[in-house]
């Protein structure tokens, strides 16, 4: 197994520097397999997200579509898959509104350790995610 880095990934989905995205490429679709994984850590799929939300103005929908083709993709193996899964289902619900991915994560990470809630200063945060407004 290979840890992947956040610019490992970008560079494979954005397509936006010739030389790295043709490595990422490369390692992606030829190095990397079922027995010889890329792990994708919680910290990576976060800071993706972010990365793309920011810098390439990807949308709720698509980061969400993204994060699904991570999952489906059998060369890659993401940390807490089943956590990952859960933060996706309520992204996807109807209750879950504007709830960002990080503060879904934050707040499932938590639960699947046994907390009986997650405390937040962030309204939109405790209104989305599931987390509890500390206040």
């Amino acid at each position: 197994m290979i840890g992947l880095d956040t610019n490992v990934l970008v560079r494979y989905l954005a397509q936006d520097d010739a030389k790295q995205a043709a490595l990422a490429t490369r390692l992606v679709e030829k190095q990397l397999s079922i027995g010889a994984p890329g792990f994708i850590s919680l910290v990576v799929l976060v800071e993706l997200c972010w990365v793309l939300q920011r810098l390439y103005s990807a949308t709720s929908v698509e980061l969400v579509t993204t994060v699904e083709d991570l999952l489906g993709t059998p060369q890659f193996r993401i940390e807490r898959r089943d956590v990952v899964q859960a933060v996706l289902r309520q992204i996807n619900s109807a209750k879950a509104g504007k709830a960002g991915f990080a503060d879904v994560l934050i707040a499932k990470l938590a639960e699947s350790e046994g907390c009986t809630r997650t405390l937040t200063f962030d309204k939109l945060g405790a209104r989305f995610s599931g987390m509890t407004l500390l206040d």
